[in-house]
């Protein structure tokens, strides 16, 4: 039985609604739904100016074919010009990025071309993901990728496409007074200027709403009973291996399984980060990563 309660005291870390902060997946994609706050987001972090959004799709779901992996994207956002931005909070330390970016910018292009189109009407794109932790480990408050010619880097292949992987631990002094405020205020420390001060009473005034308090309450909800029926489908299957191989043992052993199970339930809806799933299950981010390459 401690297995079990081990268990549930992890989850019983989850933070509570009034807890939330704009690095939370959540909070975030409630935030970014509004251009207000979208739009000079986006301004600040890739130093342009955009004159108009299309309203935020937040949580955008791409699932191509049966068979084939779906994405669950936190802010999926199109410009006056048809570029098209993906922005992803990355809270827990994840080195699969470089590999789920690829992916993501495959799926998103398959979302965007249909059956015939010509190659040319793929988008531009930016692939946003804002990390609080240092992927790299060089101490830059930003990485920014594009295909060039490794025999001539003044050579790019011209695809249009790019990936930007931010750092809000960064050391450099390699962004603007107005990007590195903004990361630090993700990161977790005071607003210090007049648009993390909006950020902040946005958070604020999110945190107000009772319908979105509900709604994260239900999802929370939702996520919680599916790991509570994980943990009594081990207990009868840990039971039964009991029977065998002892109870402690084998008790242990089924909570795992079930467990396991439903991480990999979750892995193939694509609903919940990696990391999300860490918290809930209990299981390390390895384990989930490892579950993660056997779908």
């Amino acid at each position: 039985m401690n297995k079990k309660n081990e268990k549930r005291n992890q989850q019983s870390n989850i933070k509570s609604f009034a807890e939330l902060e704009i690095k939370d997946d959540f909070m975030f994609g409630v935030i970014m739904r509004n251009p207000k706050y979208c739009k000079p987001f986006l301004e600040t972090i890739l130093g342009i100016s955009i004159s108009n959004i299309e309203y935020p799709k937040t949580q955008k779901t791409i699932d191509i074919t049966a068979n084939a992996k779906s994405v669950r994207l936190d802010v999926y956002v199109e410009d006056e010009n048809s570029t098209i931005y993906n922005i992803e909070m990355q809270v827990g330390i994840n080195k699969n990025l470089p590999k789920r970016s690829r992916y993501y910018q495959g799926m998103i292009d398959l979302n965007i071309l249909k059956k015939g189109e010509d190659y040319k009407n793929l988008k531009k794109s930016y692939i946003i993901f804002i990390c609080t932790f240092d992927l790299f480990g060089k101490g830059r408050h930003i990485y920014t990728f594009e295909n060039r010619c490794l025999q001539d880097y003044g050579i790019a292949l011209g695809d249009e496409t790019t990936k930007i992987i931010l750092n809000t631990k960064g050391t450099m002094d390699d962004v603007s007074p107005e990007m590195k405020r903004l990361l630090d205020y993700i990161d977790g420390q005071e607003a210090s200027d007049e648009f993390t001060r909006e950020l902040e009473t946005a958070v604020n005034t999110v945190k107000e709403n009772e319908k979105w308090g509900l709604e994260y309450m239900t999802l929370e909800m939702r996520y919680r009973e599916l790991f509570e029926q994980a943990l009594e489908q081990g207990l009868e299957q840990g039971l039964e291996q009991g029977l065998e191989q002892g109870l402690e043992q084998g008790l242990e052993q089924g909570i795992e399984q079930g467990l396991e199970q439903t991480a990999l339930r979750m892995l193939k809806e694509g609903e919940l980060s990696d990391e999300k799933i860490s918290l809930y299950s209990g299981l390390t981010i390895e384990q989930v990563l490892e579950l993660k390459n056997q779908l």
